[in-house]
Parts: C-alpha cells; sequence; structure tokens
C-alpha cells in the first residue's frame, strides 16, 4: 500500500457510509424496474413471473386517464415553477436585507418552523378551519350571514390551497441555500458600489442576484428532474371524489393502481415513465444551462 492510499485511508472511511446508502437504498432497488416489463405475481417472484415487453407501456398511452394524469401533474408543476420556486430566492433577498439581528433571527424560526409541521396536520388544520358543515371559519362567516367557503370540495380551490400550503410550508426552509449564497459576498462590493452612489435596487440587481445565480441554476435543473413528481402525501391528503379531476396525479394514480388493486407491473411502468421523463429534462436543462455559460450540474 503506498503512502497517498494510506494518507487517504480516513476519506474512504467517511465517504464509506453514504456509498453504501446509495448502493443498497438507491441502485439495487433500480432491479425492481424489471417488473415493468413483466406480468408479475408476487406468488411467482422475479424469476417465475412471465414476461410482458411492452404491453404496459402501450397500455398507459392507450389509458383514458392518462391525458388527465399529465394535465393535472403538469399544471400543479407549472404552478409551482412560476410561485414557489422563486419564494425561497425573495425570502432569502428580504432577510439579507433585514439589518437588526434579533428580528432577522425571530423572522427565520418563524419562516423555518412550518418545515417541521407534517402535511398531515397541515391538511388536518385547513380542515378543521374550512370544513363545509364544521368549519371553525365557515361557521364564523355563516354567523356573519355570508356564504361557507367550500375549500375542500370544490374543485376550484384545489390547485391555489396545494399551492398555498407548499409555500407556506417550504418557502422559509428553501431560502436557507440562497442564504447561505448571500453570505460568500464580499462586503466591500456593497461598500465599494454604495461609495460609487448605486442605489439599493442597483446593487440588489448587480451584485446580489449574480451572486444567486449559480444556485439558482442548479436548483432549478434538479427541480426540472422532478417535474413529474409532486409529493404524494400532500396530494393525497387533499385529494376526494369532489375534486379528482384536477387532483388526480400520477402518484396517486399509482398509489390506486399499484397498492389497492395489486397491479404491481402497470404501476411500476407508470413510475418508470415518469423518471424517464425527468431523467430526459434533466439532461436537456443542463446541456442548456452549459451553452449559456452555467456551470450545470455535472
Amino acid at each position: 500500500m503506498n503512502g497517498y492510499v494510506r494518507r487517504a485511508l480516513p476519506i474512504y472511511a467517511m465517504i464509506l457510509p453514504g456509498l453504501l446508502y446509495f448502493v443498497v437504498f438507491k441502485y439495487i432497488p433500480m432491479l425492481g424496474v424489471s417488473i415493468a416489463f413483466m406480468n408479475y405475481s408476487p406468488f411467482k417472484g422475479f424469476f417465475g413471473s412471465d414476461w410482458a415487453g411492452w404491453s404496459h407501456f402501450r397500455r398507459l398511452f392507450a389509458e383514458g386517464e392518462f391525458w388527465l394524469l399529465l394535465k393535472n401533474t403538469l399544471l400543479l408543476n407549472l404552478l409551482d415553477a412560476l410561485f414557489f420556486f422563486p419564494a425561497p430566492i425573495l425570502v432569502a433577498l428580504l432577510l439579507n436585507e433585514a439589518r437588526v439581528k434579533w428580528f432577522k433571527g425571530a423572522v427565520q424560526t418563524i419562516l423555518y418552523a412550518p418545515n417541521f409541521v407534517s402535511w398531515v396536520v397541515i391538511v388536518g388544520m385547513t380542515l378543521q378551519l374550512f370544513a363545509t358543515g364544521s368549519g371553525a371559519i365557515n361557521n364564523l362567516l355563516a354567523s356573519w350571514g355570508f356564504a361557507r367557503i367550500e375549500l375542500m370540495t370544490d374543485p376550484h380551490y384545489f390547485r391555489p390551497v396545494w399551492l398555498l400550503q407548499n409555500i407556506w410550508q417550504g418557502a422559509g426552509w428553501g431560502a436557507i441555500i440562497f442564504l447561505a449564497a448571500l453570505s460568500a459576498i464580499d462586503p466591500t462590493q456593497y461598500e465599494a458600489a454604495e461609495m460609487d452612489g448605486a442605489s439599493r435596487s442597483r446593487r440588489l440587481w448587480h451584485i446580489t442576484l449574480p451572486a444567486l445565480r449559480g444556485a439558482i441554476v442548479i436548483l432549478f435543473i434538479l427541480r426540472m428532474g422532478h417535474i413529474m413528481d409532486l409529493g404524494f402525501e400532500h396530494v393525497f391528503l387533499l385529494q376526494n371524489p369532489m375534486n379528482r379531476e384536477v387532483s388526480e396525479v400520477f402518484e396517486t394514480f399509482i398509489y390506486k393502481v399499484g397498492l389497492n388493486q395489486g397491479d404491481y407491473s402497470y404501476s411500476t411502468a407508470v413510475g418508470l415513465f415518469k423518471s424517464a421523463i425527468g431523467l430526459v429534462l434533466v439532461l436537456t436543462v443542463n446541456k442548456l444551462a452549459k451553452r449559456m455559460g452555467q456551470e450545470g450540474v455535472f
């Protein structure tokens, strides 16, 4: 064993737990993707089940619900990209401008706290406030002579509620990355710009935002990889028979077909389709970012 390897052993030891995690929980389970090409039966197992080729994918594209699932998934992701993705950036910029330390710390704590509240609690609180017959706010509105707000059953409210809850829970926590990028800016740049007569908006445009560009591009590329993912738990908890036309997405469909109906091969094929779309988008957006002079993810 040469000297270089001997000196690097502590580093390899530090890498080993993370490497084992990815091998055991990420790479080995990828063998299960083969179920998408089988008529899988738990009783026959991997080696005893019959191969089905591409039949499950053909079934997916011929499924009457496919376009509904695709439309709902893409619409929610578009709302997420337009409103939720910029929210942590805005929060970080506002916190960066705060000069009173105790106030800044208090606001950060308040904004970070919702991240530790589960979706079950968040949706449960919303239900308690806006339930049609017993919601506290609806009862208050009724006592004042106003119409009740059918927040949980009217399909028109599903997307705004889903988006606002996402922003409330994740905007403060997501701002941590951007605050870390802002902390790396040399304060002398602001001082020099101020001495040259640059206004606060000019300093924001020419110093602050360029410092965030790299983080924004990388997070946007990674976000494109999850464009077919919305988070099963949140959507499932908000979903009911009244709003199913706007709330049924690939994740809830996979749950119903795979676990409730036991059609493991078909649900795996749907999941593989989602992953393939995400991979293509990550590769495409990463290449475009590099052509525009950004570093990209790889």
